[in-house]
């Protein structure tokens, strides 16, 4: 993407990313339970307090053996379970039953597994196995510590916790990891034509689904969103919601952000000390997106200069907009504030399905759907009022800007909702 603004006074969508990023500093540390993790972020590493497994054990159902003895007619001495090992030694000529996950027992070097043995009683009544096969040294068991090893760092600080991480944790006997503290979110939705679904309509008026819509985003950000009753398009309304949204980690509006006479978001922020670091962006849709800071007091017993500032996202109101602001600067801004390694938003590269121009000015960020052939096919219906053809979106390609049609079968950055 080119460094500088493709119009005079637009900004880069990566110059604004960078922006957003600079300003956001790990939120404070808290223990978190294991139960309670996923989707949070680490702070500090997970270290192994012990061997992974923490002793050596069989892989298999079948028998302890040693493997100079095989094959050959063995004397089952005792059995070692998962849980109840077995309590002596194993000696040449001898077997143990053993069970998957069970300790392999002293003097035992491989397992026989069950296919390829048969269980003989003894004339003295006693039970002897006899195993087939040659069976080689080490078959069929995992060593002590061949997961991780005492001490070892299992995941790195910044490490997104998903099923599989609970579960290594979980493994290593960790019932918390220290995580950056969930980021607290206002959002505010302006506009007095806004009725909250299920209530009836009147001329002129719509749902609020921006609100709904940044909750669910939100919620699978990690984050604690607090929503603000949407307000009517008069100074005094916008500087009292806008005061109590700024009391937040980030604050997040929608509508109000562009130049017509009832577009008074900027000015309220302006009035109540947010300092804007940029206002509008080389993208569609989403041009108009304000960003900004302001400071804060004590909070949480933290000294005043410990308590990082405000993030201020004035998004435009279409809804369409509020979902590609939010996956390319807001939730990143989330990620950063929980010590992710790399908070950017995670592009991939795929194949247009089907030709796509260009807008010559500003980069597009255009809803596409996933073929069964795994390449991007736009969809129908690309204006950024148009929530509903979004929800049968997987998610969204970036087209570069320029004079230029990209032809079925050009290569693009993707990303996919999460």
């Amino acid at each position: 993407m080119p460094g500088e603004p493709l119009i005079s006074g637009l900004i880069t969508v990566d110059a604004a990313l960078a922006t957003v990023i600079a300003q956001c500093s790990p939120l404070p540390t808290e223990e978190v339970a294991l139960a309670a993790a996923l989707g949070r972020q680490l702070v500090e590493p997970v270290v192994a307090p012990l061997d992974l497994p923490p002793f050596t054990n069989s892989a298999m159902d079948g028998f302890a053996v040693r493997a100079a003895d095989t094959p050959g007619l063995l004397r089952v001495v005792g059995e070692s379970a998962a849980g109840a090992p077995f309590t002596g030694v194993l000696g040449p000529g001898e077997a143990v039953t053993i069970s998957t996950g069970a300790v392999l027992p002293p003097g035992a070097d491989s397992v026989a597994i069950v296919e390829e043995t048969v269980v003989h009683t003894s004339p003295a009544g006693g039970l002897e196995v006899e195993v087939r096969v040659a069976v080689p040294v080490g078959d069929c068991i995992r060593r002590v510590g061949s997961d991780v090893v005492r001490g070892a760092e299992v995941l790195p600080a910044g490490t997104r916790i998903g099923a599989a991480q609970v579960g290594a944790v979980a493994a290593l006997g960790l019932g918390t990891v220290r995580c950056a503290r969930r980021p607290r979110v206002a959002v505010l939705a302006t506009g007095t034509e806004l009725r909250a679904p299920g209530q009836p309509l009147l001329p002129g008026q719509i749902y609020n689904s921006n609100g709904p819509l940044l909750e669910a985003l939100l919620a699978g950000s990690g984050a604690v969103a607090t929503v603000i009753p949407a307000v009517a398009d008069t100074r005094e309304a916008h500087l009292a919601a806008l005061e109590q949204a700024l009391e937040y980690d980030i604050a997040i509006s929608t509508g109000g952000v562009s130049v017509g006479g009832h577009d008074l978001v900027r000015e309220a922020l302006g009035e109540l000390g947010v300092t804007e670091l940029f206002w509008r962006i080389a993208m569609k849709p989403g041009k108009p997106l304000s960003f900004g800071v302001r400071g804060r007091g004590v909070d949480a017993g933290l000294e005043a200069e410990a308590v990082p500032p405000t993030l201020v996202f004035g998004i435009p109101g279409n809804p369409v907009s509020v979902l590609v602001c939010f996956e390319m600067f807001v939730r990143p801004a989330l990620a950063a504030l929980q010590g992710a390694l790399d908070p950017r938003p995670a592009f991939r590269r795929a194949t247009l399905a089907a030709a796509v121009t260009a807008n010559p000015q500003r980069e597009e960020l255009i809803r596409v759907r996933l073929t069964p052939e795994g390449l991007l096919e736009p969809l129908t219906g690309q204006q950024s009022h148009q929530l509903a053809v979004t929800a049968t979106a997987d998610g969204l390609a970036r087209i570069p800007a320029g004079e230029t049609t990209l032809q079925p079968g050009s290569e693009v950055d993707y990303l996919w909702f999460s």
